[in-house]
């Protein structure tokens, strides 16, 4: 069975990609292939694919890796998806897991403890609203007491003043005795 795949060329750390045709069962470091179809310079994106020989070797039955599938894909030689070329191991896979798991959890008491803040402030905010509510009203208390006290001291005050004035038209309506008698009358008051 044919494939059609990266065979590494460059130096050390400078890897240079030719695309081949080779044999499954050839190691890829052997050197034989059937056939060259391109090159892929990873560093500098170039990428050269010949579409004629890549087309005639796929419907001769050559299957591209996947790593050159996803190339082929993107310079739009062939028609289709691309595949998941990383695979990753299951202890790796785990670690993801459990560290997403912590994100989650981390975020789950973050939302709880801002919505316990949110209510201890709209409790405060309603303590606070209950406390103004109960000075406001003790205020209102204070200032009908002292309305209350106000009114009583003028009608005192009032009282006396028309004490005073039917003792001025008592007093002119009458002769000198009407004074002595208001006079007495008010010393008895004193008195008790």
């Amino acid at each position: 069975m044919l494939k059609i795949r990266f065979f590494r060329t460059g130096r050390k750390k400078q890897p240079f990609y030719k695309i081949v045709v080779v044999n499954k069962n050839n190691p890829p470091s052997s050197g034989r292939f059937v056939d060259e179809v391109g090159f892929y310079n990873p560093f500098t994106k170039e990428c050269d694919i010949k579409k004629e020989k890549v087309s005639e070797w796929m419907e001769k039955g050559a299957q591209p890796t996947d790593v050159v599938h996803n190339l082929l894909v993107e310079k739009k030689i062939i028609e289709g998806d691309k595949k998941n070329v990383v695979s990753i191991s299951e202890k790796r896979r785990k670690k993801i897991e459990e560290k997403e798991a912590e994100k989650k959890e981390a975020k789950e008491k973050e939302e709880s403890e801002k919505k316990e803040e949110e209510g201890r402030e709209s409790e405060e905010e309603g303590k606070e609203t209950e406390a103004s509510e109960k000075e406001e009203s003790s205020e209102k208390k204070q200032e009908k007491e002292e309305e209350t006290s106000q009114k009583a001291e003028d009608k005192k005050e009032e009282g006396k003043e028309e004490e005073k004035k039917t003792e001025k038209t008592e007093e002119k309506k009458g002769d000198g005795s009407g004074k002595e008698e208001a006079s007495q009358e008010k010393e008895e008051n004193k008195k008790e």
